[in-house]
């Protein structure tokens, strides 16, 4: 070696030892681990930006599998919350009581047309059956409701006066009819919010005293209900109650089949009532000839179906994560395959293989991570368009974005498992001889 370039080296040698200062063991050992995560980070970050497109049709899986679960649980909620809307009417203390199948000339008719329920069936439930606090008959006498120059066809029912408290229903102004109104067969009536609505709201005209007529009979207002909504294809608003003794009397109920509503007492089991109900009717008629109700049974068998439909709607939707997942696997296969020769050199200069497994795990996690925030994006963005389209409230549920992000990583980890493991057992000799 000549003298110049002992000199050079000399003179070298201090700017390249006070780049890189002397490290302890210890710290050296200390600091390894987090410097060979952030080193692993940075690799799996410039690999992925060096295959962009490839990056996004990886990740496709995952945002479809995420995008898909956020909407289908909005959806689902969404539609829950309307079918809860709708059954909201529903009291779970109320059973209704209808008669059989009535058959005409070998035809049978509808549910509840058999003419085999009485009055005094109702009257003598509510003193021998325990556990009632209310029962009311019930006769549909459906009609043409007159005032001046409007008309509307409504459900015309007769009833007793409990029947506000049996079927829950409040008064937005005015009052029901009274005991006394049943007992003297008096002509009023009590409006739904939509006879008021067609009737009287387009003329800006209180309802209250004015005289309506049903078929060829004049009644009086003296209430108007509160809205309660639509029940399924059920209007609730689009009835009209009257006295029971009256529509008997005036508008030919007795000739019409007979239901009976009754009201369970607070702190009884529905279920037992029923029972009892159905064994003293049993005494009285036969037991194919009508049907109990129970609304807090319907009310159960609904929002059951509905946990069911969202359980069925969420596991669709992790078939697409799994999936994803392994087009994750798939692709990150074909990376390490392509990548030989640098997990060869890599492992030759001194990288553990867990260096090297860490920076495919990495990469994979960056991958169903970002596939995870785009599939959030896009689930929202879905639930909102599909809530507008269908006029349902839209419910996006907080639990369902964690829980959806949080699988798509652990199917990222997971499925990126092997193919890390695979770089991680490479032998750098071979690797390295890999063109």
């Amino acid at each position: 070696m000549s003298i110049s370039e002992q000199q050079s080296q000399q003179e070298h040698a201090p700017k390249f030892q006070s780049l890189m200062p002397p490290i302890a063991p210890e710290q050296r050992k200390r600091g390894r681990g987090s410097y060979a995560i952030a080193q692993s980070l940075v690799s799996a970050i410039e690999a992925l930006r060096a295959n962009k497109l490839r990056s996004l049709l990886t990740s496709l899986g995952i945002i479809i599998g995420v995008a898909a679960v956020i909407m289908m649980v909005a959806t689902s909620e969404g539609n829950a919350a309307t079918i809860n809307g709708r059954l909201s009417t529903l009291n779970p203390n109320q059973l209704n009581i209808r008669g059989g199948s009535a058959s005409t000339g070998g035809v049978r008719q509808g549910a509840g047309t058999q003419q085999i329920l009485t009055q005094s069936d109702a009257d003598q439930l509510a003193t021998q059956v325990p556990g009632i606090a209310a029962v009311s008959p019930t006769v549909n006498v459906n009609g043409q409701v007159i005032y001046q120059n409007q008309n509307w066809s409504t459900s015309v029912q007769g009833v007793y006066p409990n029947y506000q408290q049996v079927g829950s229903w409040q008064l937005q102004e005015g009052n029901f009819f009274t005991s006394a109104d049943e007992q003297s067969n008096a002509s009023v009536a009590v409006l739904g919010q939509t006879v008021v609505d067609n009737l009287f709201t387009a003329q800006g005209i209180d309802p209250l005293g004015r005289q309506i007529r049903i078929g060829s009979s004049t009644f009086t207002v003296v209430g108007v209900l509160a809205t309660k909504g639509a029940n399924g294809a059920t209007n609730a608003d689009d009835t009209i109650f009257i006295p029971f003794s009256t529509a008997n009397n005036r508008l030919g109920g007795s000739q019409r089949a007979l239901a009976i509503t009754v009201l369970v007492a607070q702190g009884q089991n529905v279920t037992d009532v029923q029972a009892n109900i159905q064994q003293f009717l049993q005494g009285r008629h036969d037991p194919t000839e009508f049907t109990i109700q129970n609304q807090g049974q319907l009310l159960q068998t609904v929002q059951t179906a509905s946990q069911s439909l969202t359980i069925l709607l969420i596991s669709v939707a992790a078939i697409s994560l799994i999936v994803g997942g392994i087009g994750i696997m798939n692709i990150m296969l074909v990376s390490v395959t392509e990548r030989t020769r640098e997990i060869g050199i890599r492992i030759a200069l001194g990288a553990y293989p867990r260096d090297v497994m860490a920076q495919f795990l990495i990469e994979a996690l960056i991958l169903s991570a970002l596939g995870g925030i785009v599939g959030i994006l896009l689930g929202i963005l879905g639930a909102f368009i599909s809530a507008s389209l269908t006029s349902q409230p839209l419910v996006i549920d907080p639990l369902a974005i964690v829980l959806s992000f949080t699988f798509a990583a652990l199917v990222g980890i997971i499925f990126g498992f092997y193919p890390a493991q695979r770089a991680a057992r490479m032998d750098p000799i071979n690797a390295l001889r890999t063109e």
